[in-house]
C-alpha cells in the first residue's frame, strides 16, 4: 500500500498535544501506521553512557505520532491528499486545489 505522507514531506499535527505544530518527516514506518516529524512529540529518554554518548544523561528526541494526526502541507496549506492516475503513472494530488504534489 502507498502511503500518503513520505519522507521529507512538511505536515501540521492536527490532534494531541502538539496540535497545531509543524514540522518535517524524519521517517515513516508503514506497518505501524506512524511518523516521526521534526521537533514534535518530544520525549525524555535516559540514556546510559556507551562509546556514542561517553556521559550519558537525559536525551530528549521525537517519537512516533500516529499517522492520522498530520495532514500534509502544500503550499503552505493544510490538504487532505489523494490518488490519480497520471497517464499510466501513480501520483498524489491535494485535494484543496487538484494540483499535483510529486
Amino acid at each position: 500500500m502507498s502511503m500518503k505522507i513520505k519522507k521529507g514531506d512538511t505536515v501540521k499535527v492536527i490532534a494531541g498535544r502538539d496540535s497545531n505544530a509543524e514540522g518535517k518527516v524524519i521517517s515513516v514506518d508503514v506497518k505501524k501506521n506512524r511518523v516521526i516529524v521534526e521537533g514534535v512529540n518530544m520525549v525524555t529518554k535516559h540514556a546510559k553512557p556507551s562509546q556514542a554518548n561517553p556521559n550519558g544523561g537525559i536525551i530528549q528526541k521525537e517519537a512516533p505520532i500516529d499517522i492520522s494526526n498530520v495532514m500534509l502541507v502544500y503550499k503552505g496549506k493544510p490538504t487532505r491528499v489523494g490518488f490519480k492516475m497520471d497517464g499510466d503513472k501513480k501520483v498524489r494530488f491535494a485535494k484543496a486545489t487538484g494540483e499535483v504534489i510529486d
